[in-house]
């Protein structure tokens, strides 16, 4: 098997180093074009999406978590000319339906506005589902994917997820593959005559298909993951290997990479399995897609459990599961990590997953209850042995991040004062004001002062009053904004108080994700750590508010954010594009779809392009979100 870091074939070898972490797709100078056709056919058919073959978890399929829009929308789509309905998009990579005209629009969008990169976790075997779809039932739920069933005849055949989709556990592969149906003089008889001389030899499986329809065994002792037949898992990762011979870019290189060391974890070649899942990482961080980079961190977090390195795992498996995330997927990062916590003996830890695990899927998802029950029995069994081990811990342990001191008031002095989690005071009630502590910094003020110090947790001064900070905004990503007026010209500087970003917006926000939101001449818009403008200060407002009920100051994980123009709401994305036009009374931001409301207070949905997917016909978002999880693929991803 091919060393991580040098892997052979055609191209060049690739290392970390080869990685450019800005862009998202990245071939070595003078590197040849890709060349293999289902290579260019994912290009072309799914541009920019996120998914992931399924091969983790022991359910099959599952590349990302989107809808298909209902029958009767698809039956729209093909009713004519004549329809005042435009034609329903088909379903995309990212569990979303698109038109093929905005697809092709779509290609090369920046990162944020793709799908998901959802790959399932192996785990135990899938249970047995037709997958056909017929022609007059309409769209079929493809129960061993997370992604959209063709929405309009003729797209019916099934592809692999483009772009670090999950392979088609159904056995078809990508859109290229796909085979004319032969004559029986090319295919025989149905006697069991012997076909003609000339006739064409099947193609070959797709190991990422292979892959995502192997049926996973759980060991219910160590809840690993066995596989039926190592032989067959051997060959799938020897095509995997020959797959990474001949690609080159980062999106491809992370989910072929991934995949692998899957194989040869459940192989037993941890080393092997470890290399490629870390290499898998850094492709993955280089494309700046937050699901792609989900899975691969996740898939690492296994290959550490594997070895025993529990405190990696942990930490990347808590790092990993964003509430920004479908609640399928989440579901998935819950239940491994509890698997985790069973490794160390943390059994009331893990039991904390398994129960979160379930409460995201409101005990729907049958197979994630079925391999639930057998780590429940598994944790049973140990705690009559053992116990139940040592008391959960909190996130900033799991983390390893120390928990940063805490305001306190003295009710006596009127002054305050940082003290530990122990309650211990460690920086004296001094401070006529103090703000939280962020990234290790905090800014104070002391009450013959009216400007704003910047103190680390020892109490220390890194910037002093004197340099006259009338207004301060907390650290973020390095940077805090202050104003000196306090009434404007905020400029951005950095823990040793340089100058990052000059004076001159009349309101800024903390930067999220790389961006912030700032005001200028009236108009709200987004600048990025060095200060460029990337979102114009043209909109009335910009705040996104999520499905959870939560709402950001800023851009989400996937790089979306949702603005005001004349009173009407729309989503652009970290470039600046409009994703969805400000027309909308109100946008919210699902994991998979935006949430949108007219004036008379119907809701509806739209898919990650801006198209739509459920009329806004709805009197409340609930209603809407429900309809979305109905026409959720009921797949998981692979890890």
């Amino acid at each position: 098997m091919a060393a991580a870091t040098g892997l052979p074939g055609s191209g060049p070898d690739r290392t970390p180093a080869d990685v450019s972490s800005g862009t998202a797709d990245v071939r070595q100078d003078g590197a040849a074009q890709q060349s293999t056709t289902d290579e260019t056919a994912r290009e072309t058919v799914a541009e920019d999406t996120a998914e992931e073959p399924t091969a983790i978890d022991g359910t099959t399929g599952a590349g990302y978590d989107g809808p298909v829009p209902p029958a009767s929308q698809q039956a729209d789509a093909t009713a004519g000319a004549d329809d005042a309905t435009p034609a329903q998009p088909s379903p995309t990579a990212d569990g979303i339906a698109v038109t093929d005209s905005a697809a092709a629009e779509h290609a090369g969008t920046p990162a944020g506005t793709e799908g998901l990169d959802e790959a399932p976790l192996v785990g135990t075997p899938p249970t047995d589902t037709d997958h056909s779809e017929t022609a007059g039932d309409g769209p079929g739920l493809d129960h061993d994917h997370d992604h959209a069933a063709p929405a309009q005849q003729g797209q019916a055949q099934a592809r692999t997820h483009a772009d670090d989709g999950e392979p088609n556990p159904a056995g078809t592969g990508h859109a290229d593959d796909a085979q004319e149906p032969r004559t029986p003089e090319e295919a025989g008889t149905d006697d069991g005559a012997e076909p003609a001389a000339d006739a064409e030899p099947p193609p070959p499986v797709d190991p990422e298909q292979a892959l995502a329809a192997v049926g996973w065994e759980l060991d219910p002792r160590t809840l690993r993951e066995q596989a039926p037949d190592p032989a067959q898992l051997r060959d799938i990762r020897d095509g995997l290997t020959a797959k990474l011979d001949t690609t080159l870019d980062n999106r491809s290189r992370a989910r072929l990479l991934s995949l692998r060391a899957v194989a040869s974890r459940i192989l037993g070649d941890l080393d092997d399995a470890l290399g490629d899942a870390r290499l898998a990482v850094t492709y993955a961080e280089a494309t700046g897609e937050f699901r792609r980079t989900v899975l691969a961190r996740a898939r690492l977090a296994e290959a550490l459990r594997w070895r025993g390195d529990h405190a990696e795992a942990d930490r990347l498996f808590a790092e990993a599961n964003s509430p920004e995330l479908p609640d399928r997927l989440r579901a998935l990062l819950h239940e491994h990590a509890g698997r985790c916590c069973y490794d160390q003996g943390r059994l009331t830890e893990a039991c904390l997953h398994f129960e979160r695990a379930l409460d995201l899927r409101h005990g729907e998802d049958a197979q994630l209850n079925a391999r639930v029950e057998v780590a429940l029995d598994a944790v049973a069994e140990r705690a009559a042995a053992d116990g139940f081990g040592p008391p959960p811990r909190r996130p900033e342990e799991v983390l390893g991040t120390p928990r940063p001191p805490v305001a306190t008031f003295d009710e006596e002095q009127q002054l305050w004062g940082y003290a530990d989690a122990d309650g211990e005071m460690v920086i004296a009630h001094r401070y006529a004001e103090a703000q939280p502590f962020h990234e290790g910094l905090a800014w104070v003020r002391r009450p013959e002062a009216s400007r704003w110090a910047l103190i680390d947790t020892s109490g220390a001064a890194l910037i002093e009053a004197n340099n006259g900070y009338r207004s301060v905004v907390p650290f973020s990503e390095g940077l805090s904004w202050v104003s000196m007026d306090g009434k404007g010209r905020w400029m951005a500087v950095d823990r040793m108080n340089i100058v990052k970003i000059p004076p001159g917006y009349e309101e800024a926000r903390p930067f999220r994700n790389g961006l912030a939101a700032v005001r200028q001449n009236g108009g709200w818009g987004a600048v990025d750590l060095t200060g460029e403008v990337v979102v114009p200060t043209r909109y009335h407002r910009l705040g996104t508010p999520l499905a959870d009920g939560r709402e950001v100051d800023g851009f989400t994980a996937d790089g979306l954010a949702v603005v005001e123009l004349a009173g009407r709401r729309g989503v652009v994305n970290r470039a600046g594009r409009v994703v969805v036009t400000p027309a909308y009374a109100t946008v919210v931001v699902h994991p998979v779809a935006f949430l949108v409301a007219t004036e008379s207070g119907r809701w509806g949905a739209l898919d990650r392009r801006g198209e739509p997917l459920i009329d806004p016909v709805h009197p409340g978002r609930a209603a809407v979100v429900a309809e979305i999880d109905r026409l959720l693929a009921d797949a998981s991803p692979v890890l």
